[in-house]
């Protein structure tokens, strides 16, 4: 066989130099037709051909060993072949036939095993173009207003710059999804083009033949507002968005170490956005610059936000109980007297829940309830009903709520001033809220002045500024006086051009 130098010195010879096939075989001393196969040859693509193997003695032993060791993966793992345990299976089986040495056997058990391992997916190395998204959550304790819950992050991670924003939400339901995307969204001024999610149950209602997804219509319609592509993993494959899950773990350790403590579930989420933009000042893990440079690259290719913000949201419609207290997702709010055993329309976001009546026309909001909390009563549409049986009030949520001076007030009114302050407090409650009536009846009391008019004088001042001008009732022999509105253009007439008359 000629090496390639060989052979190429003979192709030049005939191409380049012009000599004839048997001048080139007395040249070179190569045989006519080696010399004419090289020179008419045409395919040099290396070809690479299996290693020959010998057939060895357990060669007629290893169907049934792989056989035995497949059937492995349905049996215990303390109960499964050993090496050893098909050596002495095989003498068993075939007595003096069987002449092969321990050794091999285990030899043969090891090249099988790894054989069966390698028939699982190995992972492929991904590129990422700029402006492409990673979506995942991951769970994480916090405390808000001394309430601890065991809540979940969205994670949205950018896997060309690395970098990546959160949103600390109570549940993984979908209006807490969105509701979170469109919160990033809005931070970063656009969409991603693309964005790859696991077959989580709040978007994929099921996962059809060749892989097509049936997505939940919430989802879809979301998807179609900002105008991003979805693209999921294979089931039970988490490294195909390798990125986010790196994401989710560096977020926990770095944004949620100690578990955050805080006021306000709202607030707290833009404080994280300010976070993860700060952190993005740092060296990309490969070297390739500032996170914060490259996620520019990132946002030149996001898409432009829609002209009308997504309003996140599910709606149900419900039957309110004697109570007017309405059943949704396990938990009861309150509505209104007036409205019990009537239909509503239950209207939930990621925080609050909203309830409108069949004409859509708004009734009261609550805060969502979520982990231990069961029920939220808002007393004050309640308000004017106590006024009608003041004796209820101190059975009800309510009265725990009021500060001491007003309770100690209250306990101290007979039936007739308990009516009229219940009364007043409602009509305070229903023109600022709770919060200015309780101020009111607090100054008033602490200025030593008890009845319903002074208390009413004291929630004019502290809300307007001025005192209330009460009309005062006339006998009805008093004539009524028309209003008197002077005319001055009778002194027009005193005025001459180029100065006054006198």
């Amino acid at each position: 066989m000629l090496t390639m130098e060989q052979i190429y010195r003979i192709r030049n010879m005939k191409k380049f130099e012009g000599k004839s096939l048997r001048k080139i075989s007395r040249i070179t001393g190569h045989d006519f037709e080696t010399v004419k196969k090289y020179v008419e040859k045409e395919d040099f693509n290396q070809t690479l051909r299996p290693k020959q193997r010998r057939q060895g003695k357990l060669s007629p032993y290893r169907s049934i060993v792989t056989a035995w060791l497949i059937n492995d993966k349905k049996a215990p793992h303390k109960q499964q072949h050993t090496a050893k345990r098909v050596y002495d299976r095989l003498k068993e089986l075939y007595g003096a036939e069987f002449d092969a040495s321990e050794r091999s056997v285990r030899k043969l058990v090891a090249e099988i095993r790894k054989g069966l391992e390698m028939d699982t997916n190995g992972f492929l190395p991904l590129e990422h173009p700029p402006g492409e998204a990673q979506a995942d959550f991951g769970e994480a304790r916090f405390i808000e207003n001394g309430i601890a819950y065991d809540g979940y992050y969205l994670n949205i991670a950018y896997p060309h710059s690395n970098g990546g924003h959160m949103q600390l939400f109570k549940s993984m339901n979908q209006e807490c999804l969105l509701e979170g995307m469109k919160a990033i969204f809005e931070h970063i001024g656009g969409v991603p083009t693309a964005i790859w999610f696991d077959n989580m149950s709040t978007i994929v209602k099921k996962i059809k033949e060749y892989g097509e997804r049936d997505l939940t219509k919430g989802f879809l319609r979301f998807m179609m507002h900002y105008g991003f592509q979805s693209n999921f993993c294979n089931p039970n494959s988490g490294h195909e968005k390798g990125s986010v899950e790196n994401k989710v773990g560096y977020h926990r350790r770095n944004m949620l170490v100690p578990i955050p403590e805080f006021k306000d579930l709202k607030e707290y989420n833009k404080e994280l956005l300010l976070r993860c933009d700060r952190d993005m000042n740092r060296m990309h893990y490969k070297g390739y610059g500032l996170i914060k440079d490259l996620f520019q690259e990132d946002k030149q290719e996001f898409l432009k936000l829609p002209k009308v913000p997504f309003e996140v949201y599910i709606h149900e419609f419900a039957k309110t109980d004697n109570y007017g207290k309405v059943k949704f997702d396990g938990r009861i709010y309150s509505t209104s007297p007036n409205m019990a055993k009537r239909q509503v329309i239950v209207k939930a976001g990621a925080f609050d829940v909203e309830i409108l009546d069949e004409d859509c026309n708004h009734i009261i909001r609550h805060k969502r309830l979520y982990g231990e909390e069961k029920e939220s009563m808002n007393w004050i549409p309640y308000l004017a009903l106590m006024s009608k049986r003041p004796t209820a009030l101190k059975y009800t949520g309510l009265y725990s709520q009021l500060p001491q001076i007003l309770k100690e007030y209250l306990d101290k009114s007979d039936y007739e001033r308990k009516k009229q302050t219940l009364k007043l407090f409602a009509k305070m409650t229903a023109t600022t809220g709770i919060d200015t009536a309780i101020e009111a009846f607090e100054e008033g009391l602490k200025l030593g002045v008890s009845d319903p008019d002074s208390i009413w004088a004291t929630y004019c001042r502290l809300t307007t500024g001025t005192l209330p001008e009460p009309e005062i009732p006339l006998p009805d022999k008093v004539p009524e006086l028309k209003k008197y509105i002077p005319d001055i253009k009778i002194y027009d007439q005193l005025i001459t051009s180029g100065g006054l008359q006198l």
